[in-house]
This record gives C-alpha cells, structure tokens and sequence, in this order.
C-alpha cells in the first residue's frame, strides 16, 4: 500500500513551534518531524523527541540559508547570517558558492544532530529545500551516504500531471526543476528518495482547503511537507500561518483522509 509521510519542518526554529511540533506527532498527527540542529535552542528542544510514537521519523533539515551557522563562514555569511534562498541560488548557478564552507557546516549539523539524539537521522531535506542546490546537493548527498547510509532524502520532483493537479502547481514545479538529477545522483550512492511531493502553497490562503488537494494523485512514497508552530519570532514571516496550520491538523484524522486517498498512515 502507498505511504503518506506528513513531513513538518523547521523544528527548534523556536521553543513554541517545537513543542507545538512535538504536541502532533503525539497526537497520530505527524509521522515524520525534520530539525533545524543549527539553531540555539536545538539541544533542549531535542529533549521532546524523545517518548514519541516509533513511527514518527527525525530527520536533519539542513539550513543553509537565513540563519546562523554553526561554523565560521566567511564568504557565505561574512555578517554572521547565511543569505536567503534565492541569493544562494544565483551564487550557485554562477560557481561562486564556497564549497569547502558548506562542506564544513554541513558536517558540522549533522555532528549536532546526532549529538542531541545519539542516532543519524533517518531522512535529510533542507531549509527552502537548498540541499537540491546543484554544487550544494553533491556534499549533502556523499555526507549522507557516509553519515546516514539508512537515511532516505528529500525529492521535491513529482509528475508533472500529480503537481498541475494541487495548488500552487507553479511553486512545484519550480521545486522540481531545481531538485532534477537529485534522485538519480541519491541512487547512485545507494540513498532512498521519496518519489512524489506536495505541501507548496503561499503562507496566505485557507490551509483547510489546500491540505486535502495535497493528498491528490500520490505516488507509492507520498511526501507532504508542512510547517505548524505558535507563537512569534523575530523575522518569522509565515508566523500566523504556523497557526493556523497547528489548529487544522489538530481537528483532522489524518489517518482517514490518508485512506480516502489510498494511502497508509501512520506507520
């Protein structure tokens, strides 16, 4: 049977979308909680993954961008910060990202996950999904496959019939055409991949009428990424949406609108 991993990112982005993270995965909500290990709180933070259900999955959501590193980066973050997405992009495509940088930060957060867990993680992604950032995705992957060689890694590729089918199908694409080639090059080292992916939508709109059009036209591996919280933090743009997707999933069964879907949940 086709699986529904329900995939929530940005845990220890701050203690209350922490704890509201870890509340659903308690609850039969999540099956799968990805962690920010760079940022300061990420040590106490990773104290409440530690009585969840077997089933929920913790992963390592690598963050290269908008945040501070772990390590001194001098190119990429003279101020201290790491640039956003689209500055990281550009820099690629140009052959001006420090490689050797990345490569440091990148071991670097896989050393603080597994400090805080005792274990690697069972699945890596990254922040605005800059670990399929060709140049970046080499180190991500080989680090991966020597770290995790169990772990499987984030695809934001999907059919292109299954994207045009859900909201915001530009957004898709767009992730997966950055992402082409990710899957293959993860096989070749021996690394699993989800083979389709949902959850774009614009941080604005009724959370409740996009999530079930996420589930539309699943592959055997279904990601759907997602990104509840509380409260405030300094520069969190999608605050509110946080919210308001922490209070959606709370009164949903997930498990029955997985199987309308002909999909498993949780386990």
């Amino acid at each position: 049977m086709a699986r529904l991993i329900l995939c929530s990112d940005d845990f220890a982005f701050s203690r209350d979308v922490s704890e509201t993270i870890a509340a659903l995965a308690n609850a039969g909500k999540l099956n799968a909680i990805s962690c920010m290990a760079v940022m300061p709180g990420w040590n106490a933070d990773s104290r409440l993954l530690a009585d969840l259900p077997r089933h929920v999955e913790i992963g390592l959501h690598l963050t290269l961008t908008e945040e501070r590193p772990i390590t001194p980066m001098p190119h990429l973050a003279p101020q201290g910060v790491l640039p956003g997405i689209d500055t990281l992009g550009r820099m690629a495509r140009r052959g001006h990202v420090p490689l050797d940088e990345i490569a440091s930060e990148v071991s670097a957060q896989f050393d603080a996950f597994v400090a805080a867990l005792g274990r690697p993680p069972s699945f890596v992604d990254g922040h605005q999904h800059a670990h399929a950032v060709a140049g970046i995705r080499e180190i991500v992957l080989a680090e991966t496959a020597l770290r995790a060689p169990g772990a499987w890694i984030r695809d934001c590729r999907d059919r292109l019939s299954a994207m045009l089918a859900r909201p915001f199908a530009g957004k898709a694409i767009g992730s997966a055409w950055h992402s082409r080639g990710l899957r293959q090059a993860a096989e070749a080292l021996g690394l699993r991949t989800n083979d389709s992916f949902a959850g774009h939508y614009d941080f604005a709109g009724d959370y409740r009428l996009f999530f079930p059009r996420f589930l539309r036209r699943p592959g055997t591996t279904h990601l759907v990424m997602c990104h509840p919280g509380a409260g405030m933090r300094s520069g969190d743009t999608i605050a509110a949406a946080r919210s308001r997707e922490a209070e959606a999933l709370r009164d949903w069964s997930i498990v029955d609108m997985a199987a309308a879907r002909g999909l498993a949940f949780p386990a």
